[in-house]
């Protein structure tokens, strides 16, 4: 049983920056692909962004392409998630996702 654990949201004014982290447990990630989706109030959970296994290959939803980063540290079991030039319409709570695992979520709210 894979336990994600996201962390690393918070308030943050438009046009700065957050670093999201999603640590696992009970399971090693290194061969897995790793997947950010976010939820908006009233709106249903979308991608955001997703690494392989190996890290080589990433890639973004258009909405936030050129300013998140995705990224992992295999060694310590842990997936980032890189928030540049955030806005408002950037603030939902952020889940990290590997197969039918879940983290519980961590809120980013952007102030304009």
């Amino acid at each position: 049983q894979v336990h994600l654990v996201e962390s690393g949201g918070g308030l943050v004014q438009a046009g700065g920056s957050l670093r999201l982290s999603c640590a696992a447990s009970g399971g090693t990630i290194g061969e897995y692909t790793m997947n950010w989706f976010r939820q908006a109030p009233g709106e249903e959970r979308v991608f955001v962004a997703r690494i392989t296994g190996s890290g080589g290959l990433t890639d973004y939803a258009n909405a936030v392409k050129g300013r998140f980063t995705i990224s992992r540290d295999n060694a310590k079991n842990t997936v980032y998630l890189s928030m540049n030039s955030l806005k408002s319409e950037d603030t939902a709570v952020y889940y990290c996702n590997l197969l039918g695992f879940w983290g519980q979520g961590t809120q980013v709210t952007v102030s304009s």
